[in-house]
Parts: structure tokens; sequence; C-alpha cells
């Protein structure tokens, strides 16, 4: 029977299913070292399973007949690629299944941040609404303003159809490429990064994290922005300077962010907890009942047709 390792919590019913098949081991933080369990447990592992670990040769060494590694998300930064390819281990992921709903949430953060929604509901809550409101709890319009988008991929677009059917609003992009056929459908303009960042009333980051995107977003950028403007990161943290745009928010430089990603995770203590004019999440972009189950069950998928000797339909590189 093969050996399947389990390194992050999986959904109960495909967790269920690989038992079935499977030698499965579950790594379990509460045990001890995870790093140490994963090297006991991978030496005679025959796939891999799980979210938001490491992985590279520091806990894969180990491994003697390892053929895949199935992520249950679209991102894969966490994984060191070039080893996993050097060793000849396919890695998977589960992209598209998410899109709608990582889409739905950068919108989400996009009008929260706007609308300091929030802010303002602490504030009614601790009692502070004792007459009419002023302009410190005013927010920025929406409806016909112009959206910035960086990185127009699946979830990039879905965003831009967001903004252009449901808020009329004027789409600009920045992309590595023209996307001419996404243009035409929503009128969208292609820019470069500056360009974008000077003419958005709202900039989303919806870029893979890469050598191109790392650190994409610092002062230079930020500083290109309107006052009124609001900043929306739903791809990596890496991506921009968080000490860079603490400081433009503490200013006033822009109006607000909305942030469900950040550079160092999970997220226990920052500077951004004192600002009113930032909305924080904790990296829930998937995290829906319906999507996260459609995320496992893809990853599932992925490992077992591997394991049975057949092409995954989602191989990173592949």
């Amino acid at each position: 029977m093969k050996k399947v390792v389990v390194f992050s919590q999986l959904d109960a019913e495909i967790l269920a299913r690989l038992q079935q098949d499977y030698q499965v081991v579950c790594i379990d933080p509460k045990q001890g070292d995870v790093n140490a369990q994963i090297l006991q447990h991978v030496t005679d592992a025959d796939g891999m399973i799980g979210a938001g670990r490491r992985l590279n040769a520091s806990n894969l060494h180990t491994a003697q007949r390892l053929k895949v590694i199935s992520s249950v998300s679209v991102g894969y930064d966490n994984y060191d690629v070039d080893y996993l390819q050097q060793q000849g281990i396919q890695l998977c992921h589960t992209p598209h299944v998410l899109t709608e709903s990582t889409a739905d949430l950068a919108f989400a953060l996009l009008m929260s941040a706007a609308r300091q929604i929030p802010h303002l509901d602490t504030w009614t809550k601790q009692g502070q609404w004792q007459r009419t409101v002023g302009g410190a709890q005013f927010g920025q319009d929406i409806f016909g303003k112009s959206l910035g988008i960086i990185g127009l991929g699946h979830i990039g677009t879905a965003i831009a159809r967001r903004g252009f059917h449901g808020f009329n609003m004027n789409i600009l992009y920045h992309n590595r490429r023209a996307k001419p056929e996404v243009a035409q459908a929503l009128n969208a303009q292609y820019c470069t990064l500056p360009d974008l960042l000077k003419r958005s009333d709202f900039v989303v980051i919806a870029v893979d994290l890469n050598a191109d995107s790392q650190a994409l977003i610092g002062a230079q950028e930020l500083a290109m922005m309107q006052g009124h403007s609001v900043l929306v990161n739903i791809s990596r943290g890496a991506v921009m300077d968080e000490q860079a745009l603490i400081q433009a928010l503490s200013t006033g430089q822009i109006f607000a962010a909305g942030l469900d990603v950040y550079q160092k995770e999970p997220l226990q203590q920052s500077e951004l907890f004192d600002l009113p004019n930032v909305v924080t999440l904790p990296h829930v972009a998937s995290a829906t009942l319906s999507t996260r189950k459609k995320m496992a069950q893809l990853a599932y998928h992925n490992l077992v047709e591997v394991l049975q000797g057949r092409t995954a339909p989602y191989i990173v590189g592949g």
C-alpha cells in the first residue's frame, strides 16, 4: 500500500477517502517539531498533500520514493520548485476553483476600506456616535471610479468584471503582456505601472509572487498614488514593502488599504493594527466552505492521478 503524508489540516471527507486506499500519516504540530515529523515520515512516502508549509531540501532530503506533492492552494511560493524538479517530484496545485471567491474578497476589502466599514463599526459600538457624523467618518465613492488592477490573470479579470459590470468603473490594468481579448470585453486599458498608480482611484494587486513581482510596490510607487486612493492586496505579502505602506497610511499619503496577505504570516503583532484606515484579514481569500471543498477535491484528484501513474491536470511547470 502506497504511503501519503498529510502535512496540514485536510477536509475530513477527502482524508477519509485517502485512508481507504493508502497508508496515511498526518503531521500534527501538537506532537512536536513539524519538520522532524516530515523528515521521519517522508522517508518512505509516495505522496504528500496539504498547504501552508514550506517544503524544500531541509525537510525533504530523506525522501527516497516521493513522486508528488499536491498543494491545496493556487500559489506555490512555499515550495522549492527547482529542488523538487531536480528530485523528480511533481508539484501540483489547485488553480481556477478559487477565482470567484478570491475576487469577491478583493471587492469586499475594496468596499470596506473605501467606506471605513470596520473602523466605523468599532466606532459605533464604542458609543462614539453622539451626533451627525462629520468628515472624519466620510468615505470614498466607488461607482464610476477608476479601478487599476496589477496582474490580469484569472483572478484579476474576475475583479475587473465586478468593477466594470457592477460599478461602472473605468478599468486600467498592468500585466506582463497586454490582453486585448479581456480589454475589449471590459473596455480595459493597458498601462505602465507608474501610469496605473497615478490614474487609479483604487489599486488591486493580484499578481503571482515571482522574481519580477517581489517588492513590486514600495515607497516610490506609493508616492505615485493619489491622496484619496485605496490599495488592496490579495496576492502575496512579499509583493510590497509593508513598512512603506504603514508610512503612507500613517501620513495620509493614501486614503486606505485592504490587506489579506502580509510579509510574515500569521500576523500577530503589527503597526497596521493601530491604523484606523487599514482593513486586515487573516489570508482568507479562498476561505468559503464551497471553495475549500473544491480545492481539497482537486488536490486529491491531482495526488491520486500521479500515484496511479497518470498525468495530473494541474502540475506546476507542466
